[in-house]
């Protein structure tokens, strides 16, 4: 009886409308939770064919699909490893509870902001429970090739504040002026020396005693020097011997021309690099390529040091640690210097609202959503990864009250189709009277 369908629709009314309102009741109610995605109740009509010719009402029939594609509001915060999406990707994550019972294999979790903060063993992890995953460096600070179709390579992130770390003197530059005059027919002679201050495996100092020696020509100018590398952690024995040429010419008059290697390693003229082995190893040092007169000059009656530069410092403090766009984990040292320890990847899926969500704004891989794939941060389809930063609700207020309304008047309307047929019924049965 078609009365009767129009019940069924009814009541099919009321319950779909319930269920889009609790939908909105859930996003205002999470207006003010940090990467809260919005849910949203989408109606589709149900169609129940009749041969008789009579119409039978179907209904309808809700679905509820959450909006995770959908991006908030990036808000500033002053703790460093806040840390939100800026775009497409969504950060690994994992439980701490995984993380504890020390299981490996830790289950993947996804979120696109989260506030994270070391624990007393200095893994960073959220209050609700979730624990940041990256890839760790090596000992030098670059990132080697991991996965990107697996968590293999994945870790918790741990920050051991107050740690002491060294940072060993790896490449040196001799910006220096030596004096074409001392190359002269009747010369002096020389030598001319500098000491330069380098910091071995340990943080302690050490030194590179570097000597310059001119030729001397029986006419002429030789335009010719002879440097002489001794390091004094090796109980001052010569690690490197060169005889550097420099050129005379109009146009790269003063530069180097060629270096010959005596001892050491050999003179690369594309880089300009010499590498000599200290006692706590190798260290590059800076000549100059031919014709660049940012290393060794010989110009005019000038011994001068126009610009002698090293990396490396000594033993430091990690004190903070900061996340740049591109994903990677910077320590900072209270010396000033600092190292990449981690770098965090984003994870992309085909299908972003095919996550299946979890609590605390965290989702997880779903055969809607298709596999994932991890990308570092800023290429590819992903965003940048932004520190000091949250996204904020996807929730708009104004709209759910809107929508609310509108659910409000579908409820009532669907009531009063139920109260209808009631009365319909009611004179149905009045006919026997």
């Amino acid at each position: 009886m078609t009365i009767s369908s129009s019940l069924n629709a009814g009541v099919a009314g009321l319950n779909v409308n319930a269920s889009r309102l609790a939908t909105i009741s859930d996003n205002i109610a999470n207006s003010s939770t940090f990467g809260y995605k919005r849910s949203v109740a989408e109606f589709q009509s149900m169609v129940i064919g009749d041969t008789s010719g009579r119409y039978s009402a179907g209904g309808v029939r809700a679905t509820t699909t959450r909006e995770i594609d959908e991006q908030g509001t990036l808000v500033t915060t002053d703790n460093p490893t806040d840390l939100a999406v800026a775009g497409r990707g969504f950060l690994p994550v994992t439980t701490a509870t995984a993380v504890d019972n020390a299981t490996g294999g830790y289950p993947l979790l996804l979120t696109t902001t989260a506030s994270f903060r070391p624990d007393s063993e200095g893994i960073l992890r959220t209050e609700a429970g979730q624990v940041l995953l990256g890839w760790p460096a090596a000992s030098d600070g670059s990132i080697p090739a991991y996965a990107r179709d697996s968590m293999s390579g994945l870790e918790p992130i741990r920050i051991n504040l107050n740690q002491f770390e060294g940072d060993p003197t790896t490449q040196i530059g001799l910006g220096m002026n030596l004096p074409a005059t001392e190359t002269r027919a009747g010369a002096t002679g020389g030598p001319f020396g500098i000491a330069i201050e380098y910091y071995d495996n340990l943080g302690t100092t050490e030194t590179l005693d570097i000597s310059f020696t001119p030729t001397i020509p029986g006419t002429g100018a030789s335009n010719e020097w002879t440097v002489t590398i001794t390091d004094s952690a090796s109980g001052g024995a010569t690690i490197g011997e060169y005889v550097v040429t420099f050129d005379d010419s109009r146009i790269d008059g003063g530069t180097v021309a060629s270096v010959a290697t005596t001892t050491g390693g050999a003179y690369d003229p594309a880089t300009g690099l010499v590498t000599v082995t200290t006692a706590s190893g190798p260290i590059d040092v800076d000549i100059g390529a031919p014709g660049d007169p940012s290393g060794l000059t010989q110009l005019s009656d000038d011994f001068a040091p126009s610009g002698i530069t090293k990396d490396g410092s000594p033993v430091g403090i990690l004190t903070s640690v900061e996340v740049d766009e591109n994903g990677l984990v910077q320590a900072i040292y209270d010396i000033g210097f600092t190292r990449t320890i981690y770098q965090i990847p984003l994870v992309d899926v085909p299908n972003p609202n095919g996550l299946t969500s979890e609590s605390a704004q965290t989702y997880r891989i779903s055969g809607e959503s298709g596999s994932y794939y991890l990308w570092d941060a800023g290429d590819g389809p992903v965003g940048g990864l932004i520190g000091f930063a949250r996204e904020e609700s996807a929730t708009d207020v104004a709209g759910e009250l809107t929508q609310m309304i509108q659910t409000q008047r579908a409820y009532s309307s669907n009531a009063k189709v139920i109260q209808t047929v009631d009365e319909m019924l009611q004179e149905t049965t009045n006919i026997k009277r």
